[in-house]
Order: structure tokens, then sequence, then C-alpha cells
């Protein structure tokens, strides 16, 4: 058992035999993708321990006992990229490594936002980056970008706009 995650060992039979099963237990999480209002995407830039690099991604986060994924999504904006949403749209919820992990990230989708204040947890040491669709899309293709949550909302974004699909949030008011 760690602070977030809990790893199980369990045995389980398959056709008859019994097989061993290690599972990563963990709360859950959100990812949000959020548009200014130039068209540029907010990104964080953080050193990842597991890798010992620094990955690009969209800003990210885990849930909160009791807290809703909207809630946490709404948080985790305004904790690393210092902008508060006035609307998030879910866009959907996919489970990113079922192999080995029951966690499940719920996608939010953001271009209406207010300007806040930056207010990272104290373990964090994050970079606020902004790109363009077009210029995380060629991050993506040449390795840049390697994150597959972050990956999977570009490229989310990238197929809603060629289906001409543009009315991702309500109008305003």
């Amino acid at each position: 058992s760690g602070e977030i995650i809990d790893l199980i060992v369990d045995t389980i039979e398959v056709r008859g035999k019994p097989a061993i099963r290690e599972v990563v237990r963990h709360p859950g999480g959100v990812v949000i993708m959020a548009e200014m209002e130039n068209g540029r995407i907010a990104f964080v830039r953080q050193h990842r321990y597991p890798l010992d690099q620094r990955l690009l991604e969209l800003p990210a986060g885990k849930l909160e006992p009791q807290e809703s994924p909207e809630v946490s999504a709404a948080r985790e904006l305004e904790e690393e990229v210092g902008f508060r949403p006035d609307f998030l749209e879910h866009v959907f919820s996919f489970y990113p490594t079922p192999g080995f992990c029951d966690e499940l990230l719920h996608l939010y989708y953001t271009n209406r936002l207010r300007k806040t204040s930056v207010n990272p947890e104290e373990e964090e040491d994050i970079v606020v980056e902004f790109y363009t669709l077009e210029e995380a899309i060629e991050m993506a293709e040449c390795g840049e970008i390697m994150d597959g949550k972050t990956l999977l909302a570009l490229f989310w974004l990238k197929w809603k706009r060629s289906v001409g699909a543009h009315d991702r949030a309500p109008p305003p008011g």
C-alpha cells in the first residue's frame, strides 16, 4: 500500500488452473483540455519519476475522496495552470492501463476560462506551456509528446474538428 495506490496480488482460476494476477488499485483521475481564447491549449511539463523524464502533458490529477470528477477537473486546472473553467464538457471516460490497473480517467474540455493563479501541490514541479492544436499534433507525431492521456485527447480534438463538430460548448449566457 502506498499514499495513492495499492497493489493486490490474487490467485484466480483460468480454464481450471490457478493463475496469479497483480492489480494496481487507483482512485481514478481527470484530464483537462483547456483551450484559451487565442486557440492555444494549456499543457504542463513535469518530471515523471518512474521514467526519469520531464513529460509534456495536459493538466491532470487524481480524484480526491468524495469529490466528483467535474469538481476535481476544475480544481486541478486551477492548481496547475491558473485558470478556472466557467464550463466543462465531459468528453468520455477511459481505462488507460486495464491490463494491471483499475484507474478510470475522465477527460474534460473547456474553452471558457477565467485567469486566477497557479497553486501547485508542494511536491509538484510544473512549468505551464501553451501550444496550438496543430503544434501539439506535430509534437506528438515526432515523439515530443508521449503521454497516453494527452495523445488520446489531442487526437480526439483533431478528429472532432475534422468531422465539423464545432459546438463543443454552449453559447455564453
